[in-house]
Order: structure tokens, then sequence, then C-alpha cells
């Protein structure tokens, strides 16, 4: 069974939601995964980014991630995508992308991939769970396999103790070593999920 190839496509502002995006797929490289980490482009206007010091210093910090295309996603056998919450909901800049791709989903190049999420809010019950199931309810238009971390690690539930995806209280010192390790828990739940789905997606011999 070849290894799976992951794609984590990601919205982030300050940071908080690019570290978590960093720890998928660290966890998902060490259950053998090939990965790639795409970001999606900014839609605020510039003069909203520059009033912001810590949104402009992480945009200015992460120019060098590649920006997400269809192919990222045609390529892989898996996927996740990150986002804040906005009003419980997910980010417009992530949105604009997914919305993008109906020509991929038509395709059926969307079709039986794992697929999860991963989120931040500023308060503990700030949308977190909301945000992922609105994600979840665009994969399964696409007929992705949706892949939740569960109360599966104790450890993963211990930090971050939502059975929908890794969420976290975006502030200072956030995310904390702990929810990282949730989020590492996440994507190689995803990695291995995606190497058992590969043979849904084979040709079925002669």
């Amino acid at each position: 069974m070849s290894d799976p190839r992951i794609t984590i496509v990601y919205y982030s502002s300050t940071g908080t939601i690019h570290a978590l995006a960093a720890a998928v797929a660290e966890g998902a490289e060490k259950a053998g995964a090939e990965t790639r980490l795409r970001r999606v482009p900014e839609l605020a206007p510039d003069e909203v980014v520059q009033s912001v010091s810590a949104w402009h210093e992480h945009l200015e910090s992460t120019r060098d991630v590649p920006v997400a295309t269809h192919d990222d996603l045609e390529w892989a056998d898996g996927f996740l995508f990150g986002t804040p919450t906005r009003f419980g909901n997910v980010s417009a800049q992530l949105r604009q992308f997914i919305d993008t791709l109906s020509p991929a989903w038509q395709a059926g190049d969307l079709t039986d991939k794992a697929a999860s999420g991963f989120t931040a809010a500023i308060s503990p019950h700030g949308g977190h769970e909301s945000t992922l199931i609105s994600l979840y309810q665009t994969f399964m238009h696409w007929g992705a396999i949706i892949v939740s971390p569960g109360y599966i690690d104790d450890g993963a539930s211990t930090h971050v103790g939502n059975p929908y995806g890794t969420s976290v209280v975006a502030g200072e010192n956030s995310p904390s070593e702990g929810e990282l390790e949730a989020a590492r828990f996440q994507g190689r739940r995803v990695a291995e999920v995606a190497r058992a789905l590969s043979a849904l997606r084979q040709p079925a011999a002669a």
C-alpha cells in the first residue's frame, strides 16, 4: 500500500491557524505521508491588514507558503482545511477558495478522499463546532469521507476536548504544546485513513 498524499489548506490572519496547520502536516508526515501545506490568498483590504500589526506581520512572514490550487486537492489522497471562526462560520478567505472547486467536484476529484478540519476562535464558545460542521457539510457534498479525531487519543482529547476537529482559543501563547499535539494526532489520523481509503479509488482490474 503506497504512502498517502495529504494536502493542508488554511487561512490564518495572525498565526494561530498557521501553527496548527504546520503541526497537522508534521503529524501526517510522521505517519508516512507526503504533504503539501498551502495557504489561501488574503482578501481583506491592505489598509485593514496594515492596521493590525500582528495581522500584517504574519502575512509578510508567510508569503513563501505556496497558494492553494485545484491541483493540490486533485493530487491528494486526503485533505484538511483550517480556518478561524467568523461569526461561527468559515472565513471568507477560505470560503472563496472552496467556492472555486466546482470543476474538481464535478470531475469526481474530491470523492472518497479523507477530509477533516481544524479551527480557532477568541473565546471558548465562539463557534468552534459550528465552523467545523459547516466545513463538513461541504465535504459531504463532495462525497469525501469525513475523518474526525473523536475521543480516540487521550492526550488530544484532554487538550482540545473537541471530537469534531482540533480547535483552540486564540490568544497569547496559543496554541499550546498540547494543542499542537492534538493537531499532530489529527494529521496522523487523516493520513492513516487516507491510506486505507486509497484502494477505493483504484481502477478495478480487468
